[in-house]
């Protein structure tokens, strides 16, 4: 039998005021809504999915998922664009790294369109509101397995 592989789903600053803050952007879905629907898409993967506001929280996460993560998906919110902590920390992992925005950076001011994140990630899924979550978890997991059966491993050191 396979091991059960696990996904971390780690999500930045603001990201606890969904369904309330600019709901024109962010939509009207809240954060739990969100954890439910990359549950139900992880296909019988392990979800641990957390939220924090502060930076050095999601670094420690990050260090966590490098021993005990198959895959990574990070909406790493306004930290995106200014956090060369995150894209540190992000640098010492050896699994796929899908980040993840429920808008499109590109598509709005010109500071968001800079993405540390997007310099060490596997890919990167942005623009459909609560639905780039399900597209990032689906796509994050496809990468773990198939780096599974080639035989890959993360280290655990």
């Amino acid at each position: 039998m396979p091991e059960t592989l696990t996904l971390y789903v780690l999500n930045g600053p603001n990201l606890n005021l969904l369904g309330v803050r600019e709901p024109d952007i962010y939509g009207h879905e809240t954060l739990a809504d969100v954890q439910a629907m990359c549950e139900a898409a992880a296909d019988g993967a392990r979800v641990v999915f957390k939220q924090s506001n502060h930076e050095g929280q999601l670094v420690d996460w990050i260090h966590e998922a490098r021993l005990e993560a198959s895959a990574l998906v990070i909406n790493p919110a306004a930290f995106t664009h200014t956090s060369v902590a995150l894209l540190d920390a992000l640098k010492t992992l050896s699994i796929p790294v899908v980040e993840c925005h429920l808008s499109n950076p590109a598509a709005r001011e010109d500071f968001r369109r800079h993405s540390y994140v997007s310099l060490v990630a596997t890919g990167v899924i942005s623009g459909f509101g609560p639905h780039s979550y399900e597209l990032a978890v689906k796509a994050a997991l496809r990468l773990a397995r198939e780096r599974a059966k080639a035989g890959a491993r993360s280290p655990k050191i």
